[in-house]
């Protein structure tokens, strides 16, 4: 059975797709998948990359496009009003989530609540309103996010991926391959058969 590496951000558009397409490959292919926290803020500033300095023919296209996804996978994408957004505590809340063996869940809402709803999931308030059914203590769960062995987990997930040559989200990488963008999962999937 291969395992695949999903790195992550719920900030990116690109990984909604590809998380959308992640359940069918593990049906069809009987693979796994670890969720791997990818802080792009971080990994932005680490490339000198600013989003809003591309060109706005790009800017505008890239929109255009993204609906054109959404239309061919019939999902109900939009982009939220407010992009982009800091994402380090719903990434925190995803290792939270993961000790807890309620990362599915976890992940399931927040991408819909963000991508699907225009939910702003960037504050512990709303997050902890998305699992509010998922039985989770509130306070234990805002206390361990702010751990700092929690703060540095996330820290080191983003840092070994920089170190794989992991440079975006998503990135799936299947034993030594690895593949790029929501246009790959493809090639994921061949992997994993």
């Amino acid at each position: 059975m291969r395992t695949i590496e999903f790195y992550w951000d719920i900030g990116s558009t690109n990984t909604y797709f590809a998380y959308r397409d992640l359940a069918g490959i593990v049906a069809r292919t009987g693979a796994t998948v670890r969720y791997r926290p990818f802080n792009l803020g971080y990994v932005f500033r680490h490339h000198d990359y600013v989003l809003g300095e591309e060109p706005r023919a790009k800017l505008r296209y890239r929109r255009e496009d993204l609906m054109r996804w959404a239309e061919w996978k019939g999902l109900p994408f939009r982009m939220p009003d407010e992009f982009p957004i800091k994402t380090s505590r719903a990434l925190r809340g995803a290792l939270v989530m993961e000790e807890w063996r309620k990362l599915d869940g976890y992940l399931d809402r927040l991408f819909t609540a963000y991508w699907e709803r225009n939910v702003n999931v960037a504050e512990y308030a709303t997050i902890l309103e998305l699992i509010a059914d998922l039985d989770v203590d509130e306070a234990a769960f805002l206390e361990r996010a702010e751990s700092d062995d929690i703060k540095a987990a996330l820290i080191q997930s983003t840092d070994e991926g920089l170190a794989r040559g992991v440079f975006g989200a998503p990135t799936c990488i299947v034993g030594n391959e690895m593949f790029w963008g929501k246009d790959r999962m493809d090639f994921v999937e061949r992997a994993c058969a």
